[in-house]
């Protein structure tokens, strides 16, 4: 959910760790961490551009072009986190998100993501649409 304050840059997310997400040593499974990203990223885009079928619907997507993580301290079953998701370039063909995730305030990992816009059906590179650089301009935070 996006901060109360409109000119806030930082867009969270909560969920809780499944069972089904943790390795033998209960602790969450380090691919996850990706999928956690991409749910927070696209929950980011639902609120800042709306649903990403009409982004497609217009003839684009985007693709990760580069993932990283660090990793701090192990989530495990049941933890309730928060995904902090900060824009920090935008460019006229990516995007690039820094993300941390938390449990309550102890920092488990920090990580980011390059997005690139891709007319979707040669899914060459592509400018953002002017209506998706627009929203997500406010909001790119020094790096």
């Amino acid at each position: 959910m996006p901060a109360d304050d409109p000119q806030t840059t930082v867009f969270v997310h909560t969920l809780r760790v499944r069972y089904a997400e943790c390795d033998m040593q209960g602790h969450a499974f380090n691919a996850q961490y990706f999928t956690w990203l991409d749910i927070a990223h696209t929950e980011l885009w639902r609120a800042t551009v709306g649903p990403y079928q009409e982004f497609v619907a217009a003839g684009f997507e985007f693709v990760v072009a580069e993932a990283s993580a660090r990793f701090r301290s192990p989530a495990h079953f049941d933890d309730e986190i928060a995904i902090t998701v900060e824009v920090v370039a935008l460019s006229s063909s990516s995007m690039t998100t820094r993300h941390t995730i938390r449990r309550s305030e102890e920092l488990l990992a920090e990580c980011s993501l390059r997005h690139v816009c891709v007319d979707a059906r040669e899914l060459g590179k592509a400018p953002w649409p002017e209506a998706v650089r627009a929203a997500f301009a406010p909001l790119v935070v020094a790096a």
